[in-house]
């Protein structure tokens, strides 16, 4: 065939569909620069024949494909002037004429962006899909030691500014099959991982969570049937106290190719069976390499579906009470007309990370994994998180404990997260987003809780270290309630202050025998009669409360002290703010 058509065109240099046929051929044959050629030179002669329509869109897509955008927009509205309006063709070429529209406007718009490749990291063949805890100091990627090898998880470490020279993350999850694109919870402590055919499972790739005590991690464990399936589980992503875990399936029940799921776990631990994210999100092309950022909120995804620079691009979409928002692009150039496959970004905002593949040798392909400021455009898009850390200690000891510490919102008065600090460290990390209220929570059986509160609903943010002390429940300690609020020169309680007067009565439910003074707590503003008056009257509306949830009335005694006992001078509004506070004693 090739012999014939180029003696026809050799004849007839004006041929053109001679010249098409060549150009079929060597596209048959995998030869796409040589295709390109064949192709224009038949549109050249014959540029208004409707027997070249396959001729327009090969040249069309080939200047997409190198993200030529306006060569391409010139040669698919020519296709479109000469195929059937609403036919399936004219759909499929209308859409590359919006992807041709979009990749001009946004190149017009370009963000600023400096790619830095990470140093002392790109050591092996290909590295790819990595994931940070959420203080940035811990990095996990895959990575294969050799071309075409399995795939194994690596580790490294931020020391003195510097990533550590890489090392398979455990003997317990690393095999000689394959294990791959994880997801590490905000602390590091929970792992969820995709294993192929080195374990036992439910399909070819199926979903695996290993937990870390101490430096040890467990040995994994199947997801199960709720999540894994005969079909292809990969590409997860957890929320930040790994209790939420969104995941890329082909599973039945899907929009189309490749999808986004959600699964969730309960308090007894298990993992509910799994929902597909719906059409706002999925779309019938596919999607991958789902990122749920330490903020809870926002998605980032890779699609093919949503209106792009053609091929696969990043999408974030926001989670709000009314459902998913309508997926956004990130733009250029974050994304390019290549394909885009995965993306990090730091709990701050700050820095995101990826991998991007390069081409060494024909038939070989390898990825390194980069850095790049995020773009203060794209920053203001979504909330950032801070990262609140520490290590629980008993008050008496000063030995490290395993404790339950819980994050409240208290504009909601719901629960956020739940996570324990590790029994071997004590150590913690929980984040805190930008414009929340927040209290925290620290609980062990044994102890007086500790509360926090941490007000970002302003311009107040940043990441905080803070070891916390807890103490047995002895008599004679006292213990400030940061979180029970009264408006100003008033003594009913706020709505607000209901989660930890809940915490408070738990305590007092679990302990029968124990009594303690509630005591109120004013500062040096206003005359000593009325403020000795108000800390009285604060004080017996926590009692009233907690007698109100039927604690037995000999448990609790109710004292007011005024301005009397400051815990700091009374030379600040700060120091004021700290002296007015409710206290529990006990007795």
């Amino acid at each position: 065939a090739f012999n014939l058509f180029e003696k026809a065109t050799e004849k007839d240099p004006n041929f053109a569909e001679a010249w098409m046929r060549l150009g079929s051929l060597y596209e048959l044959t995998r030869q796409y620069d040589r295709a390109f050629q064949m192709y224009q030179k038949s549109v050249e002669i014959n540029p208004d024949s409707p027997n070249l329509v396959s001729a327009f869109q090969f040249v069309g897509n080939f200047y997409l494909r190198n993200g030529n955008y306006q060569q391409a927009l010139k040669y698919y509205e020519k296709q479109l002037s000469l195929t059937p309006s609403n036919s399936f063709v004219s759909k499929r070429v209308n859409r590359n004429v919006e992807t041709c529209r979009f990749g001009i406007e946004a190149k017009s718009k370009p963000y600023t962006l400096t790619v830095r490749p990470l140093v002392g990291i790109n050591i092996f063949p290909s590295q790819y899909f990595p994931v940070l805890t959420a203080d940035q100091e811990t990095l996990i990627f895959t990575a294969t030691e050799k071309a075409h090898e399995n795939e194994n998880l690596y580790v490294s470490r931020l020391e003195n500014g510097a990533w550590s020279q890489p090392k398979s993350l455990s003997d317990m999850i690393n095999t000689p099959e394959n294990e791959g694109t994880c997801s590490i919870s905000a602390d590091g402590r929970i792992l969820v991982f995709t294993s192929c055919q080195g374990r036992k499972g439910f399909g070819n790739c199926d979903l695996f969570i290993s937990y870390k005590t101490g430096n040890d991690w467990s040995e994994p464990q199947n997801l199960g049937r709720n999540i894994n399936s005969p079909a292809w589980e990969s590409q997860p992503t957890l929320s930040s106290d790994g209790r939420i875990l969104y995941f890329v399936s082909d599973k039945i029940g899907g929009q189309g190719k490749r999808d986004i799921w959600v699964s969730k776990q309960d308090s007894a631990g298990n993992w509910s069976t799994s929902v597909n994210l719906g059409n706002i999100v999925n779309t019938p092309d596919d999607e991958l390499s789902p990122f749920l950022h330490a903020n809870g909120k926002t998605l980032f995804f890779s699609s093919e579906g949503h209106l792009g620079m053609g091929g696969l691009d990043i999408f974030y979409s926001e989670n709000q009470e009314s459902g998913w928002t309508k997926p956004q692009n990130l733009g250029y150039p974050i994304n390019t007309h290549e394909d885009q496959v995965a993306l990090f970004i730091s709990a701050d905002g700050k820095k995101g990370f990826y991998s991007l593949e390069e081409t060494q040798e024909i038939g070989k392909r390898n990825a390194k994994l980069f850095d790049f400021d995020i773009p203060n455009e794209l920053i203001q898009k979504f909330k950032k998180a801070n990262y609140l850390k520490g290590v629980v200690y008993d008050a008496n000891t000063k030995k490290p404990i395993a404790a339950e510490v819980e994050l409240f919102n208290l504009k909601t008065n719901q629960l956020e997260t739940k996570i324990p600090s590790d029994p071997q460290s004590g150590a913690y990390t929980t984040l805190l987003n930008d414009g929340g209220d927040y209290a925290v929570y620290v609980n062990k059986a044994g102890y007086f809780f500790k509360s926090l509160s941490f007000d970002y609903s302003g311009e107040k943010s940043g990441n905080k270290l803070l070891d916390i002390y807890l103490e047995p429940l002895i008599k004679n300690h006292s213990e400030v309630l940061n979180n029970v609020y009264f408006e100003t020169g008033k003594f009913s309680l706020e709505e607000k202050s209901k989660v930890e007067l809940q915490k408070l009565l738990t305590l007092l439910r679990q302990n029968p025998m124990l009594k303690v003074e509630i005591s109120g707590h004013t500062d040096d503003v206003g005359k000593d009669t009325e403020n000795l008056m108000l800390s009285r009257k604060r004080a017996q509306a926590v009692g009233e409360y907690l007698i109100q949830q039927n604690v037995k009335p000999e448990q609790i005694k109710t004292e007011g002290y005024g301005k009397a006992r400051p815990l700091m001078p009374n030379n600040s509004d700060e120091n004021r703010r700290v002296n007015r506070r409710i206290e529990v004693k006990i007795l």
